[in-house]
Order: structure tokens, then sequence, then C-alpha cells
């Protein structure tokens, strides 16, 4: 090729420039994603951003509650309330003080087991976490589109392509992201308390509707004898329903994962107090948005369940994912029925927005530390691309139809919530607090029932869920493998006493460390014999010194840490040691850092191995040990691809 020619160099710098434009970081979320670096507003003005996803579900779930519950959705709906109040809400109070970081509920769980376990049921949930923020935003794209397609604004030719014009909305969405998006609290306070008002008014009205005409409320009265018959029987059939109606039980988790942005409201620099402050702060935040949420559940279930048919609810009807805007443009006017239109697509777009922001934040926030993504999953723009194209594979597979995906969307709000009940059960209880505990746990199964009766009405939810926890585990198994040979050390620290023995060590002829794993005995006796079998083995000058390297075994499941080493005399044997999740890769970071610390090319012994390889392959995966002499020196190998730099591994016995 002529590097003269231009046009022969326009793709190669094309597509130079589009890797440069995708590794680059846009402008981030202020939201989860950015929540290190979060500006601080008052409680009540990141209620807003809260209430973007948690309000945003009363677009399209009182015409859930009616097709689920019919004229019990009411009932079902003060069942969901008190389940919020008195269940939800203290659990998250508690989350709250756990996890004062925005981390939420996974991150509990994390903390409360270790090891593999924890790491294995983290993945898990996040497969559940997935779930919920991804159909948060395909459900709230089709919801949108249900009323951007009825809105008589609008061309009546966008009736006939619902999923084109949610495919649409989703590639604005993503647009915006790979751009840049940063939620703006003050347009957040606009859209959520504009809606909020507009929503009150059409309660207000049918409210006063069905005071004026009393045959309203007698019908709907008719329809729950035909459909329950007793006040015994009204309980039960709304204990059967109200599962389905999970959805008014979102929120929670966004509300946790905004605490960084919730100001202490003091100019006291005091850590601890700021804290203390900004956890309850938090704890009003969450109130309120349960109290608000609560107050508006009831009183749309009633306005629809007493002026919407149900027929026009369910599939294909007019009324489908949109009940309260039909009755706005049908009894209050089509202007406000537009306004009305108007304020629910907005809040609906920014429903999405902030599960998008959950969503960039999943990977960069736990994968990366366990070992378990690709180096491109810590870029916003290429996750952006993923995101997107999943959500709107969803919004085809489901035909942008609400009421089809919203066994999925609870499946996943309600395993989180699981997942929160059950990590405050468990700290309560471990901490003594039996009562807590107990009471706790209590939630914990009734939201366990809640999530079994609605797999067993909408089975597709755990399936798409259990798909999404396989790909994760799997994915994030396999990025653990292949990243097995990287040094897994952040940073490298010696104490005093170990950084004197290097130093006198490459003075006196260079760096020559024997690998060893103490065992149980003379400690003296061990050291001797270990060493008098290296230097005859490998032929090593009585003269010259040689430093003991004990690398003690942290939890496997953590992929990288600081290594700290510390020195050691024991009976006139220096011994070097340390604490790493995994044996060879901290020799080998430590022998490129001594490499560099001390100007001269290390040396490390080994014994012979006399295992069977695969299973020192499965011990090194999941144990962080293995074969360690030949696993040192792949990894010294791939990090310092100069051989003449590269320290010295030897191996004999």
């Amino acid at each position: 090729m002529n590097d003269d020619d231009p046009e022969a160099a326009a793709e190669p710098r094309g597509r130079a420039g589009f890797a440069r434009w995708l590794q680059g970081e846009p402008e981030q979320p202020e939201g989860p994603v950015a929540a290190q670096h979060a500006d601080e507003h008052v409680w009540w003005k990141v209620l807003a951003l809260t209430g973007v996803d948690y309000f945003s579900t009363l677009g399209y779930l009182p015409g859930i509650a009616l097709v689920t519950a019919g004229a019990l959705a009411p009932f079902a709906t003060i069942l969901v309330v008190l389940l919020t109040l008195l269940g939800v809400l203290p659990v998250y109070r508690r989350v709250a003080a756990a996890s004062p970081d925005g981390q939420g509920s996974v991150a509990m769980i994390e903390q409360l087991l270790g090891f593999w376990r924890g790491k294995l049921i983290v993945l898990t949930l996040l497969g559940f976490v997935f779930t919920a923020w991804l159909f948060t935003i395909t459900v709230s794209a089709a919801d949108a589109t249900a009323h951007i397609v009825e809105s008589p604004l609008l061309p009546e030719a966008l009736g006939g392509h619902p999923v084109g014009v949610t495919l649409v909305l989703l590639a604005v969405l993503g647009a915006v992201f790979l751009r840049g998006f940063r939620e703006v609290i003050g347009v957040a306070l606009v859209v959520v308390f504009a809606y909020l008002a507009l929503t009150a008014v059409v309660a207000g009205y049918g409210i006063v509707d069905a005071i004026r005409d009393p045959s309203f409320t007698s019908n709907w009265w008719d329809s729950v004898r035909d459909e329950a018959g007793s006040p015994l029987g009204v309980l039960f059939a709304s204990l059967v329903v109200f599962p389905q109606l999970a959805l008014g039980l979102s929120g929670f988790e966004t509300g946790v994962g905004l605490m960084p942005h919730v100001s202490p409201g003091t100019s006291d620099d005091d850590p601890a107090r700021r804290l203390e402050l900004r956890i309850r702060n938090t704890r009003r935040l969450l109130l309120a948005a349960a109290a608000v949420m609560s107050v508006y559940l009831v009183a749309t279930s009633v306005v629809t369940a007493l002026h919407v048919p149900e027929a026009l609810v369910a599939a294909d009807g007019e009324a489908e994912g949109r009940a309260l805007s039909w009755y706005a443009h049908g009894r209050i006017g089509e202007g406000f029925g537009n306004v009305y239109d108007l304020s629910t697509i907005t809040i609906l777009w920014f429903a999405g927005a902030s599960a998008m922001a959950g969503l960039l934040n999943i990977v960069p926030r736990f994968l990366p530390r366990y070992g378990m993504a690709p180096e491109w999953a810590t870029l916003v723009r290429p996750l952006v691309l993923v995101y997107t194209g999943l959500a709107m594979a969803v919004t085809i597979w489901f035909g942008a139809r609400v009421d089809r995906q919203a066994g999925a969307y609870a499946t996943g709000v309600l395993a989180m919530m699981i997942s929160a009940a059950f990590a405050v059960a468990l700290s309560a209880w471990r901490k003594g607090e039996r009562r807590a505990g107990i009471a706790f746990a209590t939630v914990a199964v009734a939201l366990t029932y809640a999530l079994i009766a609605n797999e067993l009405k909408r089975p597709d939810g755990i399936t798409i869920s259990l798909v999404f926890v396989v790909l994760i585990v799997m994915s994030s198994f396999a990025s653990r493998v292949w990243r097995t040979t990287e040094l897994r050390t952040s940073r490298i620290e010696l104490d005093d006493a170990a950084a004197a023995y290097v130093k006198q060590a490459a003075r006196a002829g260079g760096i020559h460390l024997l690998a060893h794993r103490p065992r149980d005995g003379n400690a003296r006796a061990e050291y001797a014999r270990k060493e008098r079998e290296q230097r005859e083995d490998n032929r090593i000058p009585k003269g010259r010194q040689l430093l003991f390297l004990e690398i003690e075994r942290a939890d496997p499941s953590d992929f990288e840490g600081v290594l700290e080493v510390s020195g050691h005399d024991i009976g006139g044997f220096r011994v070097l040691r340390a604490t790493s999740p995994v044996v060879p890769n901290s020799i080998a970071a430590l022998l490129l850092y001594l490499r560099d610390l001390t100007g001269t090319r290390p040396h490390c012994y080994f014994g012979w191995s006399e295992v069977h390889p695969f299973r020192y392959m499965v011990r090194y995966v999941l144990f962080g040990e293995g074969d360690t002499a030949p696993l040192c020196r792949e990894v010294l190998r791939t990090n310092e691809p100069d051989p003449t730099r590269r320290p010295s591994i030897h191996v004999a016995g």
C-alpha cells in the first residue's frame, strides 16, 4: 500500500478514530455510575432522581392492576402498600446504613458471605438486577410508545408500528449515553413534580366523579361481590393477585444507589458525623418516596377500577398501558389529556435513562474486582452499545407490549428485594437482634411468596432472569480464567525490616529468594534443611545470601489486592512474609517490583512438585495456588516480554 495515497490511509485512520472514540469516556451520568464524584443536594431534591424511576410506574401500573386483579385491584394494591411501608421500607432503611456509598443490598450480601459462595450469590443477584433494570428500560419505552401512538397530536400512522417507535426511543436513549448524559437535578424536579401534580389532578377528578355519580361506586362494588363474595374472599383473592403488582415496589434500590448525592446538611468536617447525617437524610428520602407512592398507588388504582372498563386495558385495548391517560382524555378533556401524555412520556423517558445509568454501574462496581470482566467492560460506550442492543432485542421479542414484559420486570424487582431482606435478616441475626432478624426474615418470606406466585402466573420472568444469570456466571468465569496470568497486585509495600533485608541482599550479590511453605515443627530446622537442599540442587554458593519467601493464601475468590511484605528474623534466617489471594502471581509481581527497586535481576528457587497437572490447574483457578514455579514463570513471561530483564525461576529437587 502506498503511504502517500490519502484514499488508502483514510480507512485505517477512520478505524483508529472510531476506536479512540469508543474507548473514550463520555460525560459520566450523575447517578449511580458517578457516585464517587457525586454532587451533594438536599434530600428532597435527590428524591426527584429516585422518583424518575419509582413514580414513573404510575404510567402503566394502574392498568396492569386492573388487568390482573379486575375489580379487586384497589385491595390488592393496598396489600402492596402495606408490604412497602411495613416490610420493604424498614429493610432498605437498614440497607442504607450498611452501604452508605450507594452499593445497595448486593454489596451487603458480598460482605456477609465471603469466599466463592458469596461471589456466586452476587453473580446470581446481578443477573436479576440486570433483568430488573433492562426491563425498566424496555417497559418504560414500550409504555411511552403506548402514549405516543394514541396521542392525537401525532400522526395516526404511528399506531401501527409500536415496535418501530419503541426501537427509535431506545436508539435515542442509547445515543444520548454515547454522547454523554448528566442527570440534572433541576430537570428531574420539574419532570417528577409536574407529573405528580398532573396525576393528582387525574386521581382527584376521578374521585370527585365517583362522588357526583354514585353509580360508579355501586357498579364497582357489585363486581367485587361477584368476584370475591365476602370480605374473607376479597382478602384471599387479593393475596392471590397482589404478587403480580410487584412493579409498585420498584425504586428502593435506586434510592439507596443515590446516597452519595444526599447532602448531610451540615458544615461539620467530622466524617463520622457527616455519614450519620447522610444516612438519616437518605432514610427521610426513602420514607417520603414510599409514602407518596403509596398514596398515589391506592388513589390511581381506585380511579381505574371505578372508571376504566377492564376490556379496554386488555391486550390491544384502547387503554392498554395508559389507563390514566385514557381517562384523562375522555373525562377531563383532550387539551389536559395531551399535556398529561407529554408529562407521562417524559417521566418514562427519564426512567429508562436512570435504569441505563444503573446498568452501566453494575459491571464496573463488582465484576472487575473479581477478575470477571474484560478490559472493555470498564468503558462506558461499549457497554451502552451492548445494553441498547439487548433492550432492542427484548422489545422485538415481546412486541413492545407492557403486559408481556411485566413478569420479567417483577421477577427482577422481587429478587432484588428478597436479597435485601435476606441480607438485613442475616445481619440482624449475627448481631444478636433475634426479633429483628425474624421480622426481616418474614418480609423475605412474603416477598418470596410474591415471586413464586408471579412465576406461576408468568414463568417467562424467571426464565429470562436465569438466562441472564447463566450468561453472567459463564462469561465471568471465562474472563477470570482468561485473566489468570495478570499480576493481580494493585500495590506492593515493604515494611522497614523487609526493605532492609532486600537492600542488604542486593549489595551482597543480588536478590535470591527461596519460595517456602511453612510446616509444623521446628521452624529453624526446617529453614536449615530447605536452604541446604536448594544450595545443593541449584549450586548456589555459600557466600550468597538467601531470603525465604512465604506467601500465605488469603481469600482466593478475590482477584487482586495489596501485597504487604514484612520482614522476620527466625533463628538467624531472614524471611519475607505476605498474604495474597493468589500465590504464583504475587511472587511474580514481587520479583518484578524488586528488580525495579534494586536494579538487579532477582532469582527465585522452587522445589519440584509431584501432583497431577489437572489438579493443579483447578487449585490455581479456584484456590489461588498450584504448580507455583511454572505458573510464576508464565506470569513473568506474559508481563515482561524481554527475557534479559525477566527475573529467573529455578526448579530443582
